[in-house]
């Protein structure tokens, strides 16, 4: 009888070995690995302006396709803190802070996907890591000249969209070639959100007001609402509300203080310089 109970314990020992390896594929991992590897692609997510809820699903994808055990994420805009308990060791945590960032759809989508092909395959932690990197170091951006282009397109139609005319909508392209070369300029400066946005309301709206002097259009209003269009915070608006609605309260708020902070430095930079045209004309 205990020849026979040997005898199966040894034929059931390679299926036992080769469950475990499938079922418990952490038994092999480095942690330290892992844990490095989806906080700095939480890290690369949020420095790409995605949403909340999206780097902490990505994360938890992750871990789970890795097969870590009761892991733990908490985002907010500016920081990310990931916890793994792994077996007989003492938890894990990384936190990464996030700095200052805009929105860059492209590479947003470009992690998705690497996040996407490495939960179906997972690959070696090594080669994770390398495509991590290769993925956040594409820096495709759009030259001077596309961006004031697309500057100009895109608040010449929002001028015809709220009922302009040919001239206004040329007058408010102009304006918003002057948006993006103030905002460009300032970026190089290293300045932050809140002063970039009175800079750029401020000459939208003393071009508006030049412009009208010259000739070039003739309702200033019409002109400036199109060109601060390049100002509003659309994307940021759009990620509180998805926030919210996700549950993630905090995240969802800090969004909506940013898009009031935006509309505030638009108001201000716009009004500076109205009133800044009325004193020149009245002193005239």
């Amino acid at each position: 009888m205990g020849h026979a109970v040997r005898h199966l314990r040894d034929a059931a020992d390679p299926f036992i070995s080769n469950l475990k390896r499938r079922v418990y594929p952490t038994l092999e991992l480095d942690y330290n690995k892992l844990l490095d590897m989806v906080s700095e692609m939480g890290y690369r997510l949020m420095k790409s302006g995605a949403e909340i809820y999206r780097v902490e699903e990505s994360i938890q994808r992750l871990l789970q396709a890795y097969g870590a055990p009761r892991g733990e994420v908490f985002a907010i805009p500016n920081c990310i803190i990931v916890g793994i308990s792994s077996p007989g060791q003492k938890p894990l945590t990384r936190m990464r802070r996030v700095g200052p960032h805009g929105t860059n759809v492209r590479k947003i989508e470009a992690l998705n996907a690497l996040c996407r092909c490495l939960c179906a395959e997972t690959p070696d932690l090594d080669q994770a890591w390398e495509a991590l990197q290769t993925a956040a170091a594409d820096q495709t951006y759009f030259s001077t000249p596309q961006q004031l282009s697309a500057y100009f397109l895109g608040t010449a139609a929002f001028c015809l969209f709220f009922g302009g005319t040919l001239a206004d909508a040329a007058a408010s392209g102009l304006c918003g070639v002057a948006i993006g070369i103030s905002l460009i300029f300032m970026s190089r400066l290293g300045t932050n959100l809140f002063f970039k946005t009175i800079a750029g309301g401020f000459v939208s709206a003393l071009a508006a007001v030049v412009l009208v002097a010259l000739g070039l259009g003739t309702h200033t209003n019409l002109i400036i609402i199109g060109a601060i269009m390049a100002l509003a915070p659309g994307v940021v608006i759009t990620n509180f509300m998805r926030d919210i609605m996700a549950g993630d309260m905090l995240s969802g708020l800090s969004k909506f203080a940013e898009a009031l902070l935006t509309g505030a430095g638009i108001a201000l930079g716009t009004g500076l310089a109205l009133s800044l045209a009325r004193m020149l004309g009245g002193a005239a």
